[in-house]
């Protein structure tokens, strides 16, 4: 059974300083496009979504779906609660943030699987490669939908 971590510990885990600590934006950007792989991004990417992602949607569908399959229903759940935001801001129908982070989990399990992941090359290649997935991914969607 594991324990349950508070936000701040989580954060603080992911960033490396304290919630709203000086330099906290600085560490989670360092740390997230700087990760070795596209699946590490994400581990550190946006901390403070992610805890919330992963108490109330990753963990419990985990307790009864593959970790991939789970892994993809989180990306679906954060791209449609992106996708909802934008339709209350903008007043109409938007479906774009949930097929692009569906890709883009389906991306990070990808370099998981196939073991992509570059530790040696320095942090600006790393920051390039993660880049390119977001932006790769991006632009796929946007041609689709």
């Amino acid at each position: 059974m594991s324990i349950a971590i508070s936000l701040s510990q989580y954060v603080k885990k992911r960033t490396g300083v304290a919630l709203g600590a000086s330099g906290s934006m600085r560490n989670m950007l360092e740390r997230s496009l700087g990760a070795p792989s596209f699946y590490v991004f994400w581990r550190y990417w946006n901390p403070i979504w992610s805890y919330y992602l992963s108490r109330f949607v990753m963990k419990p569908i985990a307790d009864f779906l593959p970790n991939w399959c789970a892994v993809l229903v989180t990306f679906a759940v954060s791209g449609a609660l992106h996708d909802l935001a934008v339709m209350l801001i903008k007043w109409r129908f938007i479906y774009f943030f949930t097929p692009w982070f569906i890709l883009m989990g389906g991306c990070a399990l990808v370099s998981l699987q196939f073991k992509l992941s570059f530790p040696q090359l320095p942090w600006f290649a790393r920051a390039a490669i993660n880049l390119i997935y977001i932006v790769g991914s991006f632009l796929l969607v946007d041609l689709f939908f």
